[in-house]
């Protein structure tokens, strides 16, 4: 857990529990308006001023969702709000605060929980998000962290996931499929350390994917860039749990269908050779690995010349009928692949399938 070995740690029983909180939380400052009060009180108090209160929250359990023989905790901090800020980016909305809860077991000292509330601060710090409450408790089964996420936003301009229209195109921000990658590339170093403690690992040349999957970033940023472009999506999802079941997601919730078109999947060339590397089909990074915490999203056709040539977006395909369904165009043919979940599902402990 620590690098230096001859660290004294701290037990948490040494501060107890409304201590600990004191201890991790202390350093927290409110920046946000509607934030009138935060940790220390019963419960916060947020003011929207007349706008939404957007929620959504997410918990994480070690073993899961991470493996702490490769997952650094200050890594872990950072990444586990940022999942929860995506899925207000993919509101259209404005995350401003953030509460944390953990269980943790005796194994874990004061100073591990200080580094994951390091990374925690950073994220706060990176998105402008106050962290306003929550609450610790112990633990038998290692750490277990619940977070919930705020967004506050006009009304006008929250977007759901129900609003896509035939003919409307299908369009994702970054690139794909690194997440998962990057996730196979620790994978196979953890288990090659495991079998012999003196190798070290070989992550050289592969900083993008791993930090895909370690360290990834809430597209908090497109609001702003769709603003500038006058250009509201019809509807909206972050992807998680791959490309194909956000696809679906969108495609139960608006009761349309959807063409996308294999060629088009935006993917980084790393992304592509790690693939090969492992035998893998790039593609299938992408529709089923999951974690990439892009944003898909549907725009009226008539958006299309504001948004053809932005760097920020792929056009990946469009909508049809409800009753046409949910297929992938192959490459260099117009053979459809029917479109189905293979995400991470967290009560399988690995892809579904159906």
């Amino acid at each position: 857990m620590f690098e230096d070995k001859e660290q004294e740690l701290t037990p948490i029983s040494k501060l107890g529990e409304f201590g600990l909180i004191k201890h991790l939380t202390e350093f927290f400052p409110l920046s946000n308006e509607s934030s009138e009060l935060g940790v220390g009180d019963d419960a916060a108090v947020i003011n929207p001023r007349n706008k939404k209160i957007v929620l959504t929250t997410d918990v994480l359990a070690e073993g899961v969702h991470f493996n702490l023989g490769y997952v650094p905790l200050k890594h872990l901090g950072y990444k586990a709000v940022v999942v929860n800020l995506s899925d207000i980016a993919a509101m259209n909305a404005t995350p401003t605060q953030i509460l944390v809860s953990l269980a943790v077991s005796n194994r874990f000292p004061v100073e591990a929980l200080e580094e994951l509330y390091a990374g925690i601060q950073a994220a706060c710090g990176r998105y402008k998000v106050d962290l306003i409450g929550g609450d610790t408790t112990s633990s038998n089964a290692g750490l277990v962290m619940s977070i919930t996420a705020v967004g506050i936003e006009n009304e006008e301009n929250i977007v759901k996931r129900n609003g896509a229209k035939p003919n409307d195109l299908l369009v994702v921000t970054g690139d794909l499929g690194g997440a998962y990658m990057g996730l196979q590339i620790l994978e196979r170093e953890h288990a090659v350390f495991l079998a012999d403690p003196n190798m070290q690992p070989e992550m050289e040349g592969f900083d993008y994917i791993l930090e895909r999957q370690l360290k990834p970033e809430a597209r908090t940023d497109v609001k702003g860039i769709l603003e500038q472009l006058d250009i509201k999506p019809t509807s909206m999802i972050d992807i998680s749990d791959g490309l194909a079941s956000e696809i679906l997601h969108l495609s139960d919730q608006s009761k349309v269908g959807f063409r996308l078109y294999e060629e088009k999947v935006p993917m980084d060339n790393l992304t592509i050779t790690t693939a090969d590397d492992f035998n893998l089909n790039p593609v299938m990074a992408a529709l089923s690995g999951g974690e990439d915490y892009e944003l898909l999203f549907t725009i009226s056709p008539n958006d299309f010349d504001k948004i053809k040539n932005h760097p920020d977006f792929t056009i990946i395909g469009h909508a049809v009928e409800k009753e046409e369904g949910n297929f992938m165009v192959a490459r260099g043919s117009n053979q459809l692949v029917a479109l189905t979940a293979q995400g991470w599902d967290a009560f399988l402990g690995s892809q579904q399938n159906g």
